[in-house]
Order: structure tokens, then C-alpha cells, then sequence
């Protein structure tokens, strides 16, 4: 053991790693230890105090966002029943409109259905009713023009009026003409051509007296008028279906306020 203990120190001594100035690899720095647990305590600090700051932004966001994707992705059952019907009136009318131009399947006819569209405007029956108003020689026939020329104005306005604020455009970009510009014709809903033949097909139906094939030929015609804005172009389905019932209630709203054959003398002499 006391031959041993001299031999370890003497290896000790020769041992290169042992001197002074290669210590420092033998054993870990200090300073680089603190310094890195210093490093990492102020990043975690610092991502706590963060993550602090941002808790009240990302709860917010937490909070608008589930409802917001909700409302995105669970629409309720109205919206999807009314898109859904939305897509196929926009499907239908396409397909429909085989006169929308030179190029489409029926595009030969397209001049036939336009003068078919020229029956059922406001400015053409304005021009009659005034004429026949001023060549009739009865009361009653003076009666029943001047009302029909109140119903005939009060259509232009009422459906200029809705179309100026739905401003829904046609299934085909098609240009009005000059008529549709003067009775402010100019939007899709609802379609000014029928529900001007649905008013004036009742309001004949009521107050002339008609043979039956004159009836059915008047019915015929209010529905050719307005179904053949669909196949130009001009209106979807559901604004010539809409235009159908506004014709009839500005009929409804024209014998509410029916003007008195006193009322209608009266006009006239004024005019």
C-alpha cells in the first residue's frame, strides 16, 4: 500500500490533463451554466408574460369565432331552403331562355317573341286606352277606359318602384330597349310585362262581356306573354310568377278605388 500511494501520485504528476492550464476542461463552466438558466428563465418569463397579455385577445377571439363559423356552417334550414330554391329558379331560367340570342337553339324566333313581348308593354296599351278614350262616345265605355288608364299607370309605378329596390339583373346580361326605358323597365323582379298581362286579362275577364274561347284566348295570352320574357332573357321564372301576382293585386287595388263615372266626366273635361 505505501509502494502504491507514491506510484499514483507520480502518475498524477505526469498526467498531462492535470495541469493547470488544461483544468478548465475537465470541468463545466459556470458563467455559461448561469448565463444559459438565466437565458431560459427570462424566455419563459417573457413567454408568460405574453401569453398573459394575449389571453384576453385570443379569449375574445375564442369566444366570436365558434359562433361566427357556426353561423357559416350551420346555416338554418330558411337559408337553405331559400338558396336551394335560388339555384334552381337561376338553373331553370337558363335553360329556358332558348331566344336570349342570335346563337342560342331558337334563335331564328327570337324576333316572333319579342313582338309577342310588345303586346303585353305599358306604352302601346297607354296609347290605345288614350285613343279609345277620346273616339268612345258612352259613359260607361268612358268609365271603364278611364280606370283602365289609372291601372295602367299605377302598374308602371308600382313596378318601377319594386324593381328600383330589389335590382335583381336577368339570368342573361341583355340590354332594355328604348320602351323598357321609358316605363323604367329596366330590372328582372318582378317582370313588368306579366304582371301588366295578368291585370289586364282580369280587369277584361270582369268588366267586358266575353265569349268563352275569348276568355280562354285572353288567359293564353297573359301567360305567353310572360313566360316569353323567359325564353329572351329577360326574367327568371319567379319574377314572371311574382309579376302574375302583383298584376292581380293592382288589379284588386284598381276596384278598391274605382273611380265613379261622375269622377271619370269630371277628369275628362279637365283634360
Amino acid at each position: 500500500m505505501p509502494a502504491s500511494q507514491p506510484r499514483s501520485r507520480a502518475r498524477d504528476r505526469n498526467n498531462v490533463l492535470n495541469r493547470a492550464e488544461f483544468l478548465s476542461l475537465n470541468q463545466p463552466l459556470k458563467g455559461n451554466q448561469e448565463s444559459r438558466s438565466s437565458g431560459r428563465k427570462q424566455s419563459s418569463q417573457a413567454g408568460a408574460a405574453g401569453a398573459q397579455n394575449s389571453n384576453p385577445k385570443e379569449r375574445r377571439q375564442s369566444q366570436q369565432l365558434p359562433e361566427e363559423d357556426c353561423m357559416q356552417l350551420n346555416p338554418s334550414f330558411k337559408g337553405i331552403a331559400f338558396n336551394s330554391l335560388l339555384a334552381i329558379d337561376i338553373c331553370m331560367s337558363k335553360r329556358l331562355g332558348v331566344c336570349a340570342n342570335r346563337a342560342s337553339s331558337w334563335g331564328g324566333a327570337r324576333s316572333m317573341i319579342n313582338l309577342l313581348g310588345i303586346t303585353g308593354h305599358g306604352i302601346p296599351w297607354i296609347a290605345g286606352t288614350l285613343i279609345c278614350l277620346v273616339k268612345s262616345s258612352t259613359l260607361a265605355g268612358q268609365e271603364v277606359l278611364m280606370n283602365l288608364l289609372l291601372a295602367l299607370l299605377l302598374d308602371i309605378m308600382i313596378v318601377a318602384g319594386l324593381q328600383k329596390l330589389a335590382k335583381r339583373k336577368g339570368p342573361y346580361d341583355i340590354n332594355p330597349g328604348l320602351l323598357d326605358y321609358l316605363t323604367m323597365d329596366t330590372y328582372a323582379f318582378p317582370a313588368g310585362h306579366a304582371s301588366r298581362a295578368a291585370m289586364l286579362s282580369k280587369f277584361f275577364l270582369n268588366h267586358l262581356v266575353l265569349a268563352i274561347p275569348l276568355r280562354i284566348l285572353l288567359v293564353l295570352w297573359a301567360l305567353c306573354v310572360g313566360f316569353s320574357r323567359v325564353m329572351i332573357g329577360r326574367h327568371h321564372i319567379t319574377d314572371v310568377l311574382s309579376g302574375f301576382v302583383f298584376g292581380y293585386l293592382q288589379f284588386r287595388l284598381v276596384e278598391l278605388i274605382w273611380m265613379s263615372s261622375n269622377t271619370c266626366q269630371m277628369l275628362i273635361s279637365i283634360w
